[in-house]
């Protein structure tokens, strides 16, 4: 008599499978992913909260990126958020701060201005209190970059320009190839690097960075001229006729769902429209789309093996949905949790159920499927 391997048989299926270029996820569910735990950091200026974004966000690029050049621009988008930090902080040293402080930490000497220099300082008294407010305001927009950069470091630019509608393939040419470009260069210089300390040669320095940076340069140029070439082989910037009513209807149906969107969004944050913003921001969406499929008319190209959103990435990309729309009701049930108050100077608190909510990003690290290791690669190679 044999027992029962039921539970040993499920445990499999729920597994994350390996991923291949059938199953690989959508660079789009990255990207929405990722914008929802911006969304997120948007919404809160408390320094635990914000530091759970970026675990998270580090997480899942550590547990779900390849070895492609893309993906090593995390570290870059890391040390740019504490650059913005640091210049935050020096700004609020330098130029003061609205924020009034009781308890000052030192004084720089003051440069007087004019009459019509009102409202501005340079130099003056600077308070714990304002420092701790440039710190919460810095520690946002770093979270926010460094998200994006989670985004930039998973998702696929090549693939993300695939699933763009037809109407905005140009545009979507020149976005990512603008991507494209500083992940490139964070490769080169790490290349150059290597082999200059490889040669003995000091890595650090002005003498250092001048020297590399022609090669960076000079790489990024044949880099340009290649794309140039490759989009000219394949037909780029060739468009279809269309009848001119279509392209005004077209012209009409954008801009003005386009305008519908915005008039929409700002009566959902405002609190005097929000009976109107969210019909208004319906018909807009509706209005745009239907415009984009029509401009899709006028852009000759095929697809080639095209994205499919399987149950993983409608979770990987509902994640990030969940998160944003958890921060978001709890920006209006409990502000007071997710911005810290400054004057009185106070500790933050780590809010409890907003926390459990970014804890739900990190399901694409357990649904998505796993990258190839370089093993792997060379042995199916």
């Amino acid at each position: 008599m044999t027992r029962s391997t039921g539970p040993a048989r499920l445990r499999p299926a729920l597994r994350a499978p390996g991923a291949t270029r059938a199953n690989a996820s959508p660079a789009g569910a990255w990207w929405l992913w990722a914008l929802g735990l911006a969304t997120a950091a948007s919404r809160t200026s408390n320094p635990l909260l914000l530091g759970l974004l970026v675990g998270v966000a580090g997480y899942v690029v550590a547990a779900r990126r390849t070895d492609a050049p893309w993906a090593r621009s995390y570290g870059a988008f890391i040390r740019l958020g504490l650059f913005v930090v640091a210049v935050r902080l020096v700004f609020s040293v330098v130029l003061g701060s609205p924020v009034p402080g009781t308890h000052a930490l030192f004084s720089l000497p003051e440069v007087p201005l004019p009459g019509w220099a009102q409202g501005v300082r340079l130099g003056g008294r600077v308070t714990a209190e304002q420092l701790v407010f440039a710190l919460y305001d810095g520690a946002k927009l770093a979270t926010l970059l460094i998200c994006v950069g989670a985004a930039n470091s998973l998702a696929n630019p090549a693939r993300l320009l695939k699933s763009l509608p037809g109407a905005l393939y140009e545009v979507g040419v020149a976005v990512v190839v603008a991507m494209t470009f500083a992940p490139n260069m964070v490769a080169d210089v790490a290349r150059l690097r290597t082999a200059r300390r490889l040669r003995g040669r000091p890595t650090g320095g002005i003498g250092a960075v001048l020297q590399i940076g022609l090669p960076v340069l000079e790489g990024a140029l044949e880099r340009s001229v290649a794309v140039a070439a490759s989009m000219d082989a394949r037909g780029y910037g060739r468009t279809a006729q269309v009848p001119p009513a279509v392209r005004r209807t077209t012209h009409v149906l954008t801009l003005g769902g386009l305008l519908g969107v915005c008039a929409g969004t700002y009566g959902l944050l405002a609190a005097q429209g929000a009976v109107y913003g969210l019909p208004l921001l319906l018909a807009g969406l509706a209005a745009a789309m239907a415009g984009l499929r029509l401009g899709g008319r006028r852009s000759v190209r095929t697809r080639y093996r095209p994205d499919r959103w399987d149950i993983r990435a409608w979770l990987v990309a509902g994640s990030g949905v969940a998160v944003a729309a958890s921060m978001i009701w709890a920006a209006a049930a409990a502000p007071d949790a997710l911005h810290p108050g400054v004057v009185p100077l106070t500790a933050p608190v780590l809010p409890l159920w907003p926390a459990a909510a970014v804890l739900i990003g990190l399901l694409p690290a357990v649904v998505a499927p796993l990258p190839a290791s370089p093993s792997d690669s060379k042995e199916s190679a």
